[in-house]
């Protein structure tokens, strides 16, 4: 069980690496049309994930333990907790949105750590989000499978990916080495591991409120996703594309499928 624990923890980490690998292998800065088409993917697979990984199963939880009527208290709960809490820490943290641009000397270093430290801080909830599916599969309940959490991982690394590139990409147009670039992108990835074995090593003495966290790690995505992504696959700045919503479609469809066939 440990090793798949493991497993489970690190396989959205080795997506964020592979994404931020691209800058080994790429000359040029990600295009606007490409951001727009990754950013769209990641936003269909993680409104998938918390329907289908988080906010179904907190139902089903609820359900069991017993509440009737009103299971689903919890999860309305739980979202909005998730909800506000990122918001609050997009209130009292520094960090550039996606969209957002910084004038002045000191605009090339302050918008690229801005960017680094966003993309860390929204990696939170996406970890907490593997780590409670794992952390029920480990105190028993009866709505995950081995299979169910492994679907949110592999969700998850999927949808890291382009985080990775996106990341990378830019470090590297504005003068670090590929290495250095590489190893930044990565290591925005770290923290999820490092957020989903906490969340296990707590929920063992929360297990009652499991429906909670649940929903808790689905209404923190959404946030994401909403005050992130869609901006970002949505922004003409460019010119108009139809490809991020297109590219919505498609991973929000595969994350359907895995968590539907693997769960």
């Amino acid at each position: 069980m440990l090793q798949i624990i493991a497993n489970g923890l690190l396989i959205p980490f080795v997506g964020t690496a592979l994404g931020a690998a691209c800058v080994l292998f790429m000359k040029k800065e990600l295009s606007g049309t490409v951001q727009k088409a990754l950013t769209g993917f990641a936003a269909g697979v993680m409104i998938a994930a918390s329907v289908w990984s988080l906010l179904i199963p907190a139902l089903d939880q609820a359900a069991e333990s017993g509440m009737g009527k009103i299971s689903f208290l919890p999860a309305v709960i739980g979202f909005c907790l998730g909800m506000l809490f990122l918001l609050l820490l997009d209130t009292v943290t520094p960090h550039m949105h996606a969209n957002e641009t910084i004038e002045g000397p000191k605009s090339s270093f302050s918008k690229t750590t801005m960017m680094v430290f966003a993309i860390a801080l929204h990696n939170i909830p996406e970890g907490m989000a593997v780590g409670v599916l794992y952390a029920s599969l480990v105190n028993g309940a009866a709505s995950i499978t081995k299979e169910a959490a492994l679907a949110l991982s592999i969700g998850i690394a999927i949808q890291n990916f382009p985080e990775g590139a996106i990341v990378s990409m830019p470090l590297r147009s504005k003068g670090h080495t590929k290495a250095k670039s590489f190893l930044i992108g990565a290591l925005t990835g770290i923290v999820e591991p490092i957020a989903g074995l906490l969340t296990i090593i707590l929920s063992t003495f929360i297990i009652p409120v499991m429906p909670y966290l649940l929903s808790f790690a689905a209404g923190a995505m959404i946030y994401v996703v909403i005050e992130e992504l869609v901006p970002e696959m949505a922004d003409e700045s460019e010119g108009h594309t139809n490809i991020g919503t297109i590219l919505f479609m498609l991973g929000f469809s595969i994350m359907m499928v895995l968590d539907v066939a693997l769960g």
